[in-house]
């Protein structure tokens, strides 16, 4: 048998990216036909990497060198920026306000993944493994990020590339989903294709992969096979590493409004319909005070309509019997007289945030419900914001550029912001989506704390209901029923 031949090779990459060096004289080797996991918290130079691998930057120094299989057949990556990319440019094409029924499907999941190709057996057969039949005719917008996952990984399998590169290939998939989509990585693992997978914790590491490359700030702390890796205590101490010590919460900025008398939120016999698909169904949920209710079900339930409801972003709202904040919904209340009692934490405000911001900026920027900021601020707006950073355990972060800091800590310093007003509902759609295990417990401490020393109640989005904060005691569950999914409400 002869060896397998060099599939690319790289020898002393240095990558900086915003003034910062994001990998360090990174040498690696790729033989065809071998299967990778590159591990490391966030913030370690795993998307770096994949990035000057799939050629969506070259303004590196070093040596990457690639064999001709890797030049005529390609490399695929699949990342959760690349599903925000498709569809910000979907919502760019939508023509809604031009057509007589008012509503632009998109782009449909079926041509994603096809592009000017027929389906053939194994587009069947992929499609069938991961469970996506029902969502094939539905536009990209009108999917779960789970969903949108999917979508990708069959477009990209598709496209027979020499190289697939999986960004943490299980994030955003409910329990269901996971089990599909780790069923259909074995089987890629058994085959010739190499791939690397990005994972954030050594437990998302597929047991079959050949070897383990350790990140960590740019550097390559090891690389080996995989249990030699996992035993390391340099690796555990990485991806475990001590908590900080949290703060005292700062004095809760003045409010405006009058706290409602009774519920915060009371929805009854809410139904939700988008031409012939029903999306919400005799929704019944009341919000007291004093609760922190996590809503759960799996991919495309319904969840994220839900919460438009609630925020005043979705006119399905009018002519339902929704009370948000002890006023019925569509009685002459502004869209901003809701907003202003919600704080909301959410991937897509982390990805779409205003950039060259220093993170107490990105703090104050929470006074104003803007993404970025344009109006003048205060001296005490300036010393709350910091408070804020303090009591989450990142004061030392204050000063620091927010485009420099890692994934994990953007969302600890988005934390403060949606918290700097004093919201009375404090909404996180997916919060640990993203994160690694460290800065997953250190978001999820923080929200405790939040419940246990303020007003603030807490509205926790999840497709599980696993990985939640200690303080819930509410939990309103998506379950598949006869005709949809149904909506149970258990106080606890």
């Amino acid at each position: 048998m002869t060896a397998p031949h060099t599939l690319l090779e790289l020898h002393d990459i240095n990558l900086v990216y915003r003034a910062k060096p994001a990998l360090k004289q990174l040498s690696w080797t790729l033989l065809a036909g071998q299967h990778w996991a590159c591990v490391g918290p966030n913030g370690s130079g795993k998307t770096s990497l994949a990035r000057i691998l799939s050629h969506q930057t070259a303004h590196f120094s070093g040596s990457y060198q690639s064999s001709e299989l890797l030049r005529n057949e390609g490399i695929a990556y699949v990342c959760f920026e690349q599903a925000q990319a498709l569809c910000a440019r979907d919502r760019k094409l939508d023509d809604s306000e031009y057509r007589a029924d008012a509503a632009d499907p998109g782009t449909r999941v079926r041509d994603i993944i096809l592009g000017d190709k027929q389906p053939d057996a194994r587009f069947a057969d992929w499609v069938s493994r991961l469970r996506m039949e029902h969502i094939l005719e539905r536009g990209i917008r009108y999917i779960s990020t789970g969903e949108m996952r999917k979508t990708l990984l069959v477009r990209a399998l598709l496209s027979d590339p020499a190289l697939l590169i999986l960004d943490s290939p299980l994030d955003g998939l409910d329990h269901a989903s996971q089990e599909a989509m780790q069923s259909a990585i074995e089987t890629l693992l058994e085959g010739n294709r190499s791939l690397l997978i990005l994972c954030r914790q050594l437990e998302d590491v597929p047991p079959k992969v050949d070897q383990v490359l350790v990140l960590d700030r740019g550097l390559v702390l090891c690389k080996g096979a995989p249990a030699v890796i996992m035993a390391r205590e340099d690796v555990q101490l990485l991806l475990a590493p001590p908590l900080p010590p949290l703060g005292l919460l700062p004095t809760p900025a003045a409010r405006t409004y009058a706290l409602p008398e009774g519920p915060l939120l009371d929805l009854r016999n809410v139904a939700v319909r988008y031409g012939e698909q029903t999306v919400l169904q005799q929704l019944n949920w009341r919000f007291e005070r004093g609760q922190h209710c996590c809503v759960a079900g799996p991919n495309g339930c319904g969840k994220t309509t839900l919460l438009s409801l609630i925020t005043g972003d979705n006119h399905k709202a009018y002519g339902q019997d929704i009370t948000l904040f002890g006023r019925k919904r569509g009685s002459g209340e502004s869209i901003w007289e809701i907003k202003q009692k919600f704080g909301q934490l959410d991937t897509q405000l982390q990805l779409n945030f205003a950039r060259s911001m220093k993170a107490v900026e990105v703090v104050v920027s929470g006074f104003f419900d803007s993404v970025g900021l344009f109006d003048d601020w205060s001296d005490l707006q300036r010393r709350s914001a910091e408070a804020w950073l303090c009591a989450l355990g990142i004061g030392d972060l204050a000063r620091e550029s927010y485009d420099t800091l890692s994934f994990g800590l953007q969302r600890m310093v988005l934390l403060a912001r949606a918290m700097v007003k004093s919201p009375l509902i404090l909404l996180l759609d997916e919060p640990t989506l993203g994160l690694d295990g460290s800065h997953r417990k250190q978001l999820l401490r923080a929200i405790d704390h939040i419940a246990q020393h303020s007003d603030t109640q807490i509205i926790f989005v999840s497709h599980s209901a696993g990985d939640t904060p200690r303080c819930i005691n509410q939990y309103l569950r998506f379950e598949p029923g006869d005709a949809g999914f149904e909506v149970v409400c258990e106080n606890r």
